[in-house]
């Protein structure tokens, strides 16, 4: 295991080598959330695929972005131990469950894990659900090889502190 040595190539960086691949993927990222999927829920599986992965970029990004959602603490605190957290809905914790039977697929996807999630979700919000663990897993693909740094969270400023 090698010691962090900085990014091969930024995130800002890759979009213009690449913007069509950039496009693609910012494209069918967008997917599940315009079909109606609740857009706490997908941060969450982003976060979940994303920590599987070892993406820190990504893990930052979705929690940033979770924060902005309205996502409570004890949800983004507890996700990496979700199983053993009385946080998580039923839908959640199928969500999850899904995700990691997906981004991790060596053996495939248990019948369990199947007949949960198609007890949360319908046939059309679960195969767009797996189309939003499909896409995380594309991102961290990139970041994870690029090395891309994850974004600084923004300090507040003393005048919104007070």
């Amino acid at each position: 295991m090698s010691k962090y040595q900085g990014a091969r190539l930024e995130w800002q960086d890759f979009k213009g080598v690449v913007p069509e691949v950039n496009a693609a993927v910012q494209a069918l990222s967008q997917i599940a959330a315009k079909a109606g999927l609740d857009k706490s829920l997908l941060e969450l599986i982003k976060i979940r695929a994303s920590q599987i992965n070892g993406c820190a970029f990504c893990v930052q990004y979705h929690i940033l972005t979770a924060e902005t959602l309205g996502v409570p603490a004890d949800k983004l605190n507890l996700l990496a131990v979700w199983r053993e957290a009385p946080v998580f809905s039923d839908r959640e914790r199928a969500a999850l469950a899904w995700t990691e039977s997906l981004t991790t697929l060596g053996h495939g996807v248990d019948d369990d894990v199947y007949n949960g999630a198609r007890a949360e979700f319908s046939e059309s919000e679960l195969a767009y659900l797996s189309s939003a663990v499909a896409v995380i897993n594309v991102w961290n693909r990139f970041g994870v090889a690029y090395r891309w740094t994850p974004q600084a969270r923004q300090k507040k400023s003393q005048a919104a502190a007070s």
